[in-house]
Formats: C-alpha cells, sequence, structure tokens
C-alpha cells in the first residue's frame, strides 16, 4: 500500500507571504523593488493564482529577511510536518 503526504497548504503560504508583506507595510511595488520580482509576479503569487519557483520564494525570503525554511514551514499547517510524528 503506498501512503502519499498530504496536500501542502498553499493558501496558507500565500497568507504568510501577504502577512509579512502588510507587517512591514509594504505595497507590491516595494517588495518588488526589494526581491527583483516584477509586481505582476509578486500578485500572482500571493493571489494564489500562481505558485512561484524555488527562485521567486528565495528572492522574496531574502527582500522579507527571513528563511526559506519559515516561509516553506506554512506548507505543512494543518498537518504534521515530515519527522514530527510520534512512532
Amino acid at each position: 500500500m503506498t501512503i502519499f503526504p498530504p496536500d501542502p497548504n498553499l493558501t496558507a503560504l500565500c497568507l504568510e507571504l501577504a502577512r509579512l508583506r502588510g507587517e512591514r507595510g509594504w505595497t507590491y511595488d516595494e517588495l518588488a523593488s526589494r526581491s527583483g520580482l516584477s509586481r505582476r509576479t509578486l500578485i500572482e503569487v500571493e493571489q494564489g493564482r500562481t505558485i512561484g519557483s524555488l527562485k521567486t520564494w528565495h528572492a522574496l525570503a531574502h527582500a522579507l529577511d527571513v528563511s526559506v525554511d519559515h516561509l516553506f514551514a506554512t506548507l505543512c499547517e494543518g498537518h504534521a510536518a515530515p519527522g514530527d510524528s510520534t512512532e
């Protein structure tokens, strides 16, 4: 029997991006300037219309001064992260 991992919580990832941007009081234009990404890309990613590449999330983490781990940890929101199970 194959056991598949739970689906990543992409909504939580998008919400965390929006929260971090809002916490800093940054517009999309400000985050675009700091990350090197286009305003359109940021809107698409934050609103969940596209997932974005690893390179995109890396740029966002640096611009927001958080670790990529911090951002990607939200993908496991609502279920146990790998290695967190109790046996």
